[in-house]
């Protein structure tokens, strides 16, 4: 099977997420995306992370009933931080009957010279990146890459938890179950 990795804090999980891991599988190649929550990415401060088992916990709920979406805690039991490369290896070790490929936008892409042993990954996977306002892909690296024109909502987990802290309404930026589980468990409110 084709997979699509989808690396991510999904601080929390909102539909732009979504929207995206749809298209894709929809309209490429691949016959899933998996949401890899990553428990600390070696480039954010975890300081305003939820727990990692909440934010699976939100994807399960999010995609409750997709065949083509799963949520994947794969690096919960890895070292810290997370790095891909090595998440990949794990992957590659415990399911040679799949075929893996990254999912990423565009601004991303342009900093994969900045990653852990980013010439192994580039030379071993193929790349499908979805473009992001004022990130063209300019340059490829040398990697195997596909350029999705993906629908994009131009919103932030980094907005939605703002909102939460200052009492205002996430409704339609979230699915309906996630906003009802972050509101029930009072999570990003302090």
């Amino acid at each position: 099977m084709k997979i699509g990795l989808y690396f991510g804090s999904f601080n929390p999980v909102h539909v732009g997420h979504l929207i995206i891991a749809s298209h894709t599988t929809n309209e490429t190649d691949l016959n899933q995306v998996w949401f890899v929550v990553s428990p600390q990415n070696p480039f954010k401060q975890s300081v305003s992370l939820l727990n990692e088992y909440h934010r699976l916990h939100l994807i399960k709920s999010a995609i409750e009933g997709e065949n083509s979406l799963r949520a994947s805690s794969v690096e919960f039991n890895l070292p810290k931080p997370s790095y891909t490369i090595d998440t990949l290896a794990y992957l590659k070790e415990k399911h040679p009957e799949h075929e893996f490929s990254i999912l990423m936008g565009s601004d991303g892409f342009q900093n994969i010279n900045k990653w852990k042993n980013y010439e192994v990954l580039i030379a071993n996977y193929s790349f499908y990146i979805y473009k992001r306002p004022g990130f063209e892909v300019t340059e490829n690296f040398g990697a195997s890459i596909h350029i999705l024109d993906a629908p994009l909502l131009e919103i932030s987990s980094t907005h939605i938890r703002e909102l939460i802290k200052a009492k205002k309404p996430i409704r339609f930026l979230v699915p309906d179950v996630v906003k009802e589980e972050i509101e029930k468990a009072g999570y990003y409110k302090g």
